[in-house]
């Protein structure tokens, strides 16, 4: 397996906000969690983790050092696991949640769709509908805006807009995170 395909998506929005890329199998959950940054247009300016774990009970956590003390379950630092590591010999599809901006609560279902032997490097394969603005207030808060009871914070924005092309992994220097 030299690379996987991932859809990843948000909760709680209508019509679906969704991304689909290819990432190599070697990259680490934090280098994961850049390229979905990329992906969905978010800024990379708030903490974020992925959770799995059996059925509902998502305990388990992959994440930035700092977060041990808040995660019931098993913590594994996102630098040290590769998602080779983390899906192994296992079938597919494999399911995760990917929280993003702990106060937002903008929470993301990945699933890990397919493993390819052909080496990719970070690439969009499909999309629709453009990422929320960052610090928006949340999916109820863009969910009122889609609904023409409030006014987007970003004039202009267009919540159907979404260019494939416009896409870029091109890592960008971290920047400082808000707790």
């Amino acid at each position: 397996m030299k690379s996987v395909t991932v859809k990843v998506f948000l909760y709680q929005i209508t019509p679906q906000i969704w991304r689909r890329l290819a990432v190599p199998a070697d990259f680490t959950f934090a280098q994961l969690h850049d390229a979905i940054q990329a992906a969905m247009g978010w800024e990379n300016k708030h903490p974020h983790e992925f959770r799995h774990g059996k059925g509902k009970r998502l305990v388990d956590v992959i994440g930035p050092v700092g977060l041990e003390d808040q995660t019931p379950g098993e913590f594994q630092d996102e630098k040290k696991v590769t998602l080779a590591d983390f899906i192994g010999r296992r079938r597919l599809p494999i399911r995760m949640l990917y929280r993003y901006d702990f106060a937002e609560e903008w929470i993301h279902e990945l699933v890990f769709e397919k493993k390819d032997e052909e080496e990719k490097v970070p690439v969009m394969l499909g999309g629709e509908r453009a990422c929320p603005p960052e610090d928006f207030g949340g999916a109820f808060q863009y969910m009122q805006a889609s609904a023409g009871e409030i006014a987007w914070d970003q004039p202009g924005f267009d919540p159907e807009a979404f260019n494939l092309k416009a896409v870029d992994f091109t890592p960008k220097k971290p920047r400082k995170r808000r707790s």
